[in-house]
């Protein structure tokens, strides 16, 4: 049973991630029929004021460090360090670890749960934009950059800052059921699973040449989306052979033809989809897809939700009428 919480803070947390876990996990909640958590804010040196990534605003934890141990779940927030976090509690997590308890990262948290030898060999995730340090930090680790949290049993991490929400939700309906999960999820006004992953929220950038036999046929191509392309037509437009074209192609934007034109024509589509009312089929044929099939193949693959969904949480808002 799930019921006593420690949450760890270092200095510099972020004070949105460690609301998240103090919303789900710190609020009495026994009158709507729902079980108490014996909550516990912990820190190297209880009672010392801990910096917080917002200006003028800082933490006091109450505990210390031999609360992680007593606790069901450690729960890391965000932090601005990545690395040279106190040994203190770096050793604290990971007897905690060692003792049993469930240990869930929110966002950067999981760069914590590295330092504390939780990820080796485990699938994990983090924030989008620190996927690449997680992994470069921590070899032995799969980071996962897709989705929105990873469960692995004893450790659960989340992707960034609300992905924390949708990790907690998932942890509670795991170890106390749907029920209650759905319960705190009304209470806080949040659906209480969301679907597709962080790949929705990454913006894709165009592959870059320094080629100058490349970059007038890659700005061709981005101008003209909409018609059909063949290897055989860019290279003669790059006046190389095939084979050459293709070499250089690969060597120059890191990827193949066909899927810098795909991943093209998604952001194309992404971009249609926020920013006009056209249905798919009409952006299909903008976007040079052809047909509204091979675009919701392509996009829900590379974007991980359905276009019709994407449009629904990016797109145009409805106006909002007012009263004089």
């Amino acid at each position: 049973m799930l019921s006593k919480v420690a949450v760890v803070l270092s200095d510099r947390m972020a004070m949105f991630e460690f609301g998240v876990i103090c919303e789900v996990f710190g609020m009495d909640r026994t009158a709507d029929g729902l079980p108490a958590f014996d909550f516990k804010v912990c820190g190297a040196e209880p009672g010392k004021p801990l910096r917080s990534t917002a200006p003028g605003v800082s933490v006091t934890p109450d505990y210390g460090l031999e609360e992680l141990v007593k606790a069901d779940l450690i729960a890391i927030p965000a932090a601005n360090a990545k690395h040279g976090f106190d040994p203190r509690v770096v050793d604290a997590i990971r007897d905690a670890a060692a003792a049993g308890a469930i240990v869930l990262t929110v966002c950067s948290g999981a760069f914590m749960a590295g330092a504390a030898g939780l990820l080796d060999g485990r699938k994990c995730t983090t924030h989008w934009g620190h996927v690449d340090e997680l992994a470069a930090l921590y070899p032995n680790a799969t980071v996962d950059p897709d989705v929105l949290f990873v469960d692995e049993g004893n450790l659960i991490t989340s992707a960034g800052t609300a992905a924390g929400i949708d990790a907690c939700l998932h942890l509670v309906r795991r170890e106390l059921g749907s029920a209650v999960a759905n319960a705190i999820a009304r209470r806080m006004v949040v659906p209480p699973q969301r679907d597709g992953g962080q790949r929705q929220f990454i913006e894709r950038p165009v592959a870059t040449c320094t080629s100058d036999s490349l970059v007038s046929t890659l700005e061709w191509m981005n101008d003209n989306l909409d018609l059909p392309h063949t290897i055989e037509e860019l290279a003669a437009r790059s006046t190389m052979s095939t084979r050459t074209f293709a070499r250089r192609f690969a060597a120059e934007t890191g990827t193949t033809p066909v899927k810098w034109l795909t991943n093209q024509r998604v952001l194309l589509t992404k971009q249609l989809l926020e920013e006009t009312d056209l249905g798919l089929e009409q952006i299909a044929t903008r976007a040079g897809f052809g047909s509204g099939a091979l675009l919701r193949h392509h996009f829900q693959r590379l974007v991980g939700i359905a276009p019709t969904e994407y449009r629904r949480r990016f797109g145009p808002c409805e106006p909002v009428e007012t009263s004089a």
